[in-house]
């Protein structure tokens, strides 16, 4: 990984610098830390460079006490994350400790600051996973949801989606892996706003900026007795138990092996 600090001679006076790692970008603009999943060439699809450089920077901004808010979004105009990087993913179907997306999802989740999803473009799969373990969720007009876990034989947001949409919603997009556009994100919940696509960051700079004026350990605290309230910490382990089996099993390595060739024949 290389980290280089750049000075930006035109942002705005609170902006210090932009940190530039290989597959990821971090922006730090006073309090608010912005990250963007950055390989638009592949949709900001999930490799492991990716998985190891995000979980290496959040480790970084937990630890820096001037940050109050992190913001994860996308690079590019068409995706926040495509989900796993389906041609590294391919050779290791079936070895859930070389899976990139989860491990850098778990670490999102388990974040104690508040994150905020600036969804400017189709989240499916890992990319819907690291959208749900975001604390807010501010979409783009041009937004889509995709929950394919079942599609490729394994269990992927099961354990923390029924607490955003509740359990009959959460079931059905699980169940279908049906396409969730920006209006029916809103409709069931899954978004918190909706903007047009030119205004989500001016949007999401604003609700940053009203998170970071406010008591950080108030926040961190509220964060915490919120999640305390809404998860069932034995779902998240129950999911986990049953993706070491599933991907043991025929059908997910044929399920997945289908699904990365009609990808990769599509790059």
């Amino acid at each position: 990984m290389t980290t280089r600090f750049i000075a930006n001679s035109t942002a705005r006076r609170s902006r210090a610098s932009v940190v530039g790692y290989n597959a990821i970008t971090l922006e730090r603009d006073g309090h608010v830390a912005n990250i963007r999943l950055n390989r638009p060439e592949k949709h900001n699809a999930i490799n492991a460079e990716m998985s190891a450089e995000l979980i290496e920077c959040l480790d970084a901004l937990e630890a820096d006490e001037e940050v109050r808010v992190i913001v994860l979004t996308g690079a590019g105009e068409k995706a926040f994350c495509a989900g796993a990087d389906m041609a590294e993913a391919v050779g290791t179907a079936g070895d859930s400790r070389r899976d990139a997306a989860a491990r850098a999802a778990i670490r999102l989740l388990r974040t104690k600051k508040p994150t905020i999803a600036a969804v400017n473009g189709y989240a499916y799969g890992g990319g819907a996973v690291f959208a749900i373990h975001c604390d807010i969720r501010i979409c783009s007009a041009a937004a889509k949801f995709r929950f394919v876990g079942a599609t490729y034989g394994l269990v992927v947001g099961a354990s923390h989606l029924p607490r955003i949409v509740g359990p009959a919603i959460a079931k059905e997009l699980l169940f279908t892996a049906c396409v969730v556009d920006s209006a029916e994100a809103l409709r069931i919940g899954l978004a918190n706003r909706v903007v047009p696509h030119a205004e989500l960051s001016d949007v999401v700079r604003k609700m940053a900026s009203a998170i970071a004026e406010n008591s950080p350990r108030a926040v961190i605290a509220s964060k915490e007795v919120v999640d305390l309230a809404t998860t069932i910490p034995d779902a998240g382990k129950r999911e986990i138990e049953h993706n070491l089996v599933l991907r043991q099993g025929e059908d997910h390595r044929e399920r997945f092996r289908e699904a990365a060739a009609r990808v990769i024949g599509q790059g």
